[in-house]
């Protein structure tokens, strides 16, 4: 199964201002179409041109670094697009999620501050993370294109904190960019989809 560049499912203005036509041409156009060149050249050259996103990802930890490099951001970034829409964060999430919300995170404003804390925190590249773990919601952040499929979890709402998503429209500021991030873009349909799937 060859990786495809996916189409953003919305237009490159509609998220602005909180990220700009610009931040996308270049994060969709060029750095997610380079992952999907460089790990379709490096998975038919393992042999595992065939599988899954999600297999290559699992298979190529800790064993083929190239590889894995770029089929996990692929697999990142084919739900990132998705994790976004206009209008979208809040606190107004679909009944079963804030019910795993408040009994896993500790409530709305608990989450929204680990989560944004998390991201800050990511020392250089990295996503910061909502995943199901053995039945339950728990928050992580992982370095450079890693992510919780490798830990046994299963992600459903993870945010890119490597600067070419953040650095034209905030420059330097990465807590005010997590803000608008989960104030003001969050896709919470996207994320309810994966977490009735990790269930």
């Amino acid at each position: 199964m060859a990786f495809e560049l996916p189409a953003l499912p919305y237009d490159y203005e509609a998220l602005q201002p909180y990220m700009s036509k610009e931040t996308l041409e270049y994060h969709h156009d060029k750095h997610h179409k380079a992952y999907v060149d460089n790990g379709n050249k490096l998975a038919a050259e393992a042999g595992m041109g065939d599988l899954s996103v999600e297999e290559v990802v699992k298979q190529s930890f800790g064993k083929n670094a190239g590889l894995f490099n770029n089929a996990a951001q692929h697999y990142n970034h084919i739900h990132f697009w998705k994790w976004m829409k206009k209008g979208g964060g809040g606190n107004k999430l679909p009944g079963a999620l804030q019910k795993a919300v408040d009994s896993d995170l500790g409530g709305y404003d608990k989450f929204k501050a680990d989560f944004i804390a998390a991201g800050t925190t990511q020392f250089g590249s990295g996503w910061a993370w909502v995943s199901v773990k053995d039945g339950k919601l728990a928050i992580s952040k992982t370095p450079n294109g890693e992510n919780p499929l490798v830990h046994g979890a299963s992600p459903i709402l993870g945010v890119d904190v490597w600067e070419h998503s953040y650095y034209i429209d905030y420059r330097n500021a990465r807590p005010k960019y997590l803000e608008a991030f989960v104030d003001s873009l969050i896709n919470w349909d996207h994320v309810l989809e994966l977490y009735e799937k990790a269930k």
